[in-house]
């Protein structure tokens, strides 16, 4: 079970291709939940705890893992969390929520190549590549990294790829690429998720953007939510009322003229995060489709120019983001662990392309 808004919401550069279903609630903490399971007390209801109450009525669930899903704040009570001793009472309704829709469809395991980066009887570490969607959703029922996951555990009875209490602990976008942790246990999701909410997990991006920055360092903070006149793409709002709360760190490693290459440092993970954060300074990536990167916004206006910058969308034929570190404490054994994944070839390409370029300018 899933815990906070930093957990539902990205806990990453977050947020899939595709057009997401409404939440069935919006918790006061900016939580996005969607119900899975709903009950009402009759009128005769005596009082009763609310963990008891839902061992009565659900099948192979036992009390300690209800109880794991109030302590998350996964158990509603008439639209508010409530803990695992709050007592049910006659017209009660009481909802189980979970940081994404219900899956209304079997998933089919697909033998899709996975590049594990470390794996153990906790955990599993995946490089996912560009392109491949993290969830099945609307239009991607097939061919997404959950799909390849249960191809992976098809032989492990203790993994059901359907149960939310298992699997992957946050997620990038479809054509951003990088390192992505999943949880094989209910007690290693839990702990997994609790460090990607009190923000002591450690993530670096590299990307590159257009333009070339006046300071080499610096820290982007600005609430980002959906943009009201594109629903596909979010936005960064001045008014605190607005959105949720963001902040990206970063540092140009590189600048090579009409381009920068940047680290990125999450201290927020939201949807669309970098990518907003860096437009919203005039920065928007390179060759990033839904916000603009994918024109030639800075340079000349020769006819070669044009061209190599052409060409240089054609090498890396998407946003160029990828999430090159990830660190987390071991949720069993406490030990810190620090993986890296190396740029894709895509994106390493296209560093050598402007590096050449620039030089020969």
């Amino acid at each position: 079970m899933q815990m906070e808004d930093d957990i539902l919401d990205d806990m990453s550069e977050g947020g899939e291709e595709r057009e997401v279903q409404s939440p069935d609630f919006i918790m006061e903490d900016g939580r996005e939940l969607y119900e899975h399971f709903r009950f009402e007390a009759e009128k005769g209801q005596q009082l009763l705890r609310v963990d008891k109450f839902l061992v009565d009525r659900m099948v192979k669930t036992s009390r300690n893992r209800i109880q794991q899903a109030a302590d998350a704040g996964c158990i509603i009570v008439n639209g508010k969390a409530v803990k695992s001793s709050y007592k049910v009472k006659p017209g009660d309704v009481v909802s189980i929520v979970m940081d994404r829709p219900r899956y209304e469809f079997e998933i089919i395991a697909e033998d899709i190549p996975l590049d594990i980066v470390y794996e153990d009887a906790d955990l599993l570490v995946v490089n996912k590549p560009a392109g491949l969607v993290v969830h099945p959703g609307h239009g991607n029922y097939h061919g997404t990294l959950v799909n390849a996951l249960a191809w992976h555990f098809r032989d492990n009875p203790d993994y059901d790829v359907s149960d939310p209490r298992l699997g992957l602990v946050h997620r990038i976008d479809k054509d951003t690429s990088g390192l992505l942790v999943v949880a094989k246990t209910p007690e290693a999701k839990t702990h997994l998720g609790n460090q990607f909410f009190h923000k002591s997990t450690r993530r670096e991006y590299v990307a590159m953007v257009w333009g070339d920055f006046p300071e080499k360092k610096g820290t982007i903070a600005g609430n980002i939510a959906r943009n009201p006149r594109n629903k596909l793409q979010m936005a960064v709002f001045d008014d605190p009322a607005i959105g949720k709360h963001a902040v990206t760190h970063y540092e140009v490693m590189e600048s090579l003229g009409y381009v920068s290459i940047v680290k990125c440092v999450l201290e927020t993970g939201r949807t669309h995060q970098i990518r907003v954060h860096m437009l919203s300074k005039g920065h928007p990536l390179f060759n990033d489709a839904r916000y603009g990167g994918d024109r030639i916004l800075k340079g000349t206006t020769f006819a070669k120019y044009r061209q190599f910058v052409e060409n240089c969308f054609s090498i890396c034929p998407r946003q160029a983001l990828h999430a090159r570190t990830l660190g987390f404490v071991h949720p069993r054994t406490g030990e810190e662990m620090d993986f890296e994944a190396p740029l894709p070839d895509d994106m390493a390409a296209l560093f050598e392309r402007w590096r050449r370029y620039r030089s020969e300018e």
